[in-house]
């Protein structure tokens, strides 16, 4: 089975998460990536059981991985599942999700 998820589509997929979901990687982060104290992360990667991240915690980066719902087998399953994770995480920090 070919890998859904080569360098180049993870480059794409964290580029559009960073440039466009900023704020939003940070809350999964928080929640999701056992980070409460975060205050900012960028996606590094991602491969089909989980997102990657570099997470600020107290002034240091360090390494998040947020696994996905299930494995994913398709690159289209991924924004069905960023917004899983964000919504997901608005609701257990009790944010009003803004998308």
């Amino acid at each position: 089975m070919t890998d859904p998820f080569p360098p180049e589509v993870a480059e794409q997929i964290a580029r559009h998460m960073n440039d466009d979901h900023a704020d939003d990687n940070v809350l999964i982060v928080r929640a999701l990536g056992g980070m409460p104290s975060a205050t900012a992360a960028r996606m590094s990667g991602l491969d089909a059981d989980a997102m990657e991240f570099h997470a600020v915690v107290d002034g240091i980066e360090v390494p998040v991985r947020v696994p996905f719902s299930e494995r994913l087998t398709e690159r289209r399953q991924v924004r069905a599942e960023a917004v899983r994770m964000y919504r997901e995480a608005c609701a257990e920090l009790g944010v009003e999700p803004h998308h």
